[in-house]
């Protein structure tokens, strides 16, 4: 079996949240599923930091150059295999030496290159896979492509198209003005991409996609109504009828993310020896410039500072928290402004209660997951979470909403059975989330009980092994 994924960004090469992630990790575990009978291939782009830090790794494939419109632009094809997995490099400089993956004015200009650039690499490198799994709207396109561009040609023909929606909400519309001069589409494919009188690329790829699916069961479900469809429920609706729609939870790379042996924090742990977990626990007060306080919970947040991660909740409810509760608060994120200017101000007054670092740092996340007692990830929507899982593996007790991959991952704790694996709330209410958050301050104080959450916490497998041949069940139906 032949795969070809094309995302916008993988770890460990370029990552700006839970993609770069899925995309790491989902290769590795579904070449490990299949082993040498498989050729399993990912694609990229070649930003700045990739061709600084792996200039020695990287190996140069091919430099051509390739159409959009009237543009004729240069593309270098360079590769890295790791774990048996082949990954590309898209490179050019005009489109991706810039100081961020998204962001900028071109954005559209830029991913329709990537987008061609992943169905040329098919026939440049001389590898047309079965399946073509793309991600997100970065890569709408090149499904598009695929289907309404190159799908007549011999070479191409059996390619068949798998789209993971992994937020509905980034969804790539733009004015009509582009669609031929950017976009390089001509009008005949106008409705294929039409949506409310804009161009919307995720509605076309879920159209010409042969399969759809989202990173969690709940989230496809969720997705079909208009609170979280953001609009699409109609075009969703539709490939859910033709059966094209499903769900597969995400994994997390257990051993990038493994206490017994991470490098990242101050002492290692297992469920067996929770031991270590107090040491990360003191050092996280050290970089939070905290007194050392072993009884005093610690809860923590590592996101994104958006609305749709319940940042409104805890912007009505979080100091009442800290000054009537023995309990700290930790949180590291950028995002919108208006919340770094709260949670600023906050740590400004409550100096050693409060620690707030705005930036993004995965090493330094691992630490705050580590030394933290609880997990808060109180989202308005959450199309999987990788945060919940992340903190678990580390003995991080998550404190979630009822909601999309948060439903599917993290069960409710029920102290008389001692079954479950964390907190949860089903309304989205800054109240009902602080209620929540007083029941596990009060059970932290029964140390037997907490030790017990914490080992069930641990324990629970959320590795890709069940994710994958999902997938894998996925292309082989296509195939």
């Amino acid at each position: 079996m032949n795969i070809l994924y094309a995302a916008s960004e993988a770890l460990p090469f370029a990552s700006t949240g839970g993609l770069a992630d899925v995309m790491g990790s989902l290769p590795k575990a579904v070449k490990a599923e299949l082993g040498e009978k498989s050729d399993i291939r990912v694609v990229i782009p070649l930003y700045p930091k990739i061709r600084d830090q792996y200039s020695e790794q990287l190996e140069l494939v091919a430099e051509t150059n390739i159409r959009l419109s009237w543009r004729n632009q240069y593309c270098g094809v360079w590769k890295i295999e790791r774990d048996g997995v082949i990954f590309y490099f898209i490179d050019n400089l005009y489109y991706f030496d810039r100081g961020q993956l998204y962001g900028c004015y071109d954005d559209g200009e830029r991913f329709a290159f990537f987008s061609k650039c992943v169905v040329e690499l098919m026939s440049i490198v001389h590898f047309y896979p079965d399946v073509l799994h793309a991600n997100d709207w970065q890569t709408a396109l090149a499904v598009i492509y695929l289907k309404r561009k190159y799908a007549h040609l011999d070479e191409y023909r059996a390619v068949r198209a798998l789209f993971t929606i992994h937020n509905i909400d980034y969804q790539g519309q733009f004015d009509f003005g582009i669609l031929g001069d950017v976009f390089e589409l001509p009008e005949w494919d106008r409705s294929v991409v039409e949506y409310n009188g804009v161009i919307n690329l995720l509605k076309g790829a879920i159209v010409c996609a042969d399969m759809v699916n989202t990173v969690s069961q709940t989230y496809a479900r969720e997705i079909l109504t208009e609170y979280y469809s953001s609009g699409l429920h109609h075009i969703l609706r539709q490939a859910d009828a033709e059966g094209k729609l499903t769900g597969i939870v995400n994994g997390i790379d257990v051993n990038y993310y493994n206490p017994a042996t991470d490098p990242d924090i101050a002492a290692r742990f297992t469920a067996s020896d929770l031991s270590g977990k107090s040491v990360d626990k003191a050092d996280l007060e050290d970089v939070c410039g905290f007194s050392h306080a072993p009884d005093t919970p610690i809860i923590a947040m590592v996101s994104r500072l958006a609305s749709h991660k319940g940042f409104d909740l805890v912007r009505h409810v979080i100091e009442e928290i800290i000054t009537t509760e023995d309990v700290r608060f930790v949180l590291l994120g950028t995002g919108d402004a208006a919340f770094e200017d709260f949670f600023r101000d906050l740590g400004a007054r409550q100096p050693g209660r409060v620690c707030i670092r705005l930036e993004y740092n995965k090493a330094l996340s691992k630490k705050f997951y580590a030394g933290a007692d609880m997990f808060l990830m109180p989202s308005k929507s959450e199309p999987c979470g990788l945060s919940q899982m992340i903190a678990s593996r580390y003995g991080t007790v998550p404190i979630v909403r009822e909601c999309g991959g948060l439903a599917d991952t993290i069960r409710p704790y029920n102290e008389y059975e001692g079954t479950g694996n964390g907190f949860t709330f089903t309304n989205y209410n800054a109240h009902d989330m602080m209620n929540v958050i007083r029941y596990a301050l009060r059970l932290k104080k029964d140390r037997t009980k907490w030790d017990d959450l914490v080992k069930n916490v641990m324990i629970v497998d959320f590795s890709w092994n069940v994710s994958a041949k999902r997938y894998i069940d996925i292309y082989s139906k296509l195939k």
